[in-house]
């Protein structure tokens, strides 16, 4: 088995907001506190390095499963927006008359095994963020501690499947890839150090194929392209009824978001023209089994889609706003233009 490697920190259920916005702040600029931790910079890059070369040399080895496969990650801890772009990827693929799968480790799950996940799988049980992905997309989901187990065991399921993406996974080298998309949120590389003293969890500039960016683009030779992210005009109940966000704007509503990026969901509801008589900014991957509605029932409750699918079953009058991207058309051609090959050769079970 191969090894893990070095695991940059990132939001867990265990770290607070405040801890994240000090975090923020600190990887935004080249403070005090940002050069103290450049020390510990130097060691995690080193650790990077060896074992990137492991990999190089196959001391460590790299598996693919068949299909091609796409990996949609980033080099920053915390947030991108990942998710929303493999929502999008997957059903562009689906519209192009492809097959796809989804593979994902399903960070925050309180299980370790490989599974499947279903439009319905409790959230604590495969994480998430592949919940939602399958209830978003129908397409099959897999989540493992190790990709290239849930690409086996999705492909063994699913047979038909002709292409998989994966969820996160740059620095998952285990795992062959065939392209490589890498998603940066408006904050781009930061201070451009590494962790603990910046966001990256690798350097950056490297090598990927495409890069995905909402802000001004970051450095790189890649071909970059613009992601747009505004909230849907409707919001959703649990039953799938869509209600206008037109029609909420005339009483105050308690918004509450578990995701990297709290504010920005905030700022968007009220462009929108909500009024928040809250706006609870709780810990990314929340599982909310322990949290306690102290407003008034009777004050709407608005929550992101990644949160819906947890708070739903403990309140299912939870209204549920999507988040609606945008991608640059050019980027759907040219993704189009390098998978045309696949189209008119057969699958094989090349290694990396």
């Amino acid at each position: 088995m191969a090894a893990a490697g070095p695991q940059p920190p990132s939001s867990s259920p265990a770290a607070t907001p405040a801890a994240g916005r000090l975090l923020a702040r600190i990887w935004r600029s080249h403070g005090p506190a940002a050069w103290a931790l450049w020390p510990l910079s130097l060691a995690y890059g080193a650790l990077v390095a060896l074992r990137r070369w492991l990999y190089r040399l196959r001391v460590l080895r790299t598996e693919h499963p068949g299909p091609p496969v796409i990996v949609v990650g980033n080099v920053i801890a915390g947030g991108a927006g990942k998710t929303p772009v493999v929502i999008a990827l997957v059903r562009h693929l689906q519209a192009q008359g492809w097959r796809p799968g989804v593979v994902s480790r399903g960070y925050g799950r309180s299980t370790h095994d490989c599974r499947a996940v279903q439009p319905d799988s409790p959230a604590r049980e495969v994480g998430d963020e592949p919940a939602l992905i399958a209830r978003a997309t129908h397409a099959p989901v897999f989540v493992a501690p190790r990709r290239i187990t849930a690409a086996r065991a999705l492909l063994a399921a699913h047979p038909g499947t002709d292409i998989l993406v994966c969820d996160d996974g740059l620095q998952h080298l285990a795992l062959a890839r065939d392209l490589e998309i890498c998603v940066f949120n408006s904050d781009g590389v930061g201070n451009s150090f590494l962790l603990p003293a910046g966001p990256l969890r690798e350097p950056w500039p490297r090598h990927v194929d495409w890069v995905l960016y909402a802000g001004k683009p970051p450095t790189g030779h890649a071909p970059s392209f613009a992601l747009q992210r505004r909230l849907a005009p409707h919001a959703l109940r649990a039953d799938g009824q869509q209600v206008p966000l037109a029609s909420l704007r005339e009483a105050p509503v308690h918004a509450v978001a578990a995701v990297a990026r709290p504010a920005e969901f905030f700022a968007m509801l009220r462009t929108q023209g909500l009024q928040l008589a809250g706006a609870e900014a709780l810990p990314d991957h929340y599982d909310f089994n322990s949290w306690k509605r102290f407003v008034d029932k009777k004050i709407p409750l608005i929550c992101t889609e990644k949160d819906a699918v947890k708070l739903w079953p403990l309140h299912p009058d939870a209204l549920a706003v999507p988040l609606e991207l945008e991608v640059d058309p050019a980027f759907l051609a040219a993704l189009d233009v390098r998978l045309a090959p696949w189209r008119a050769a057969p699958l094989s079970s090349s290694s990396a």
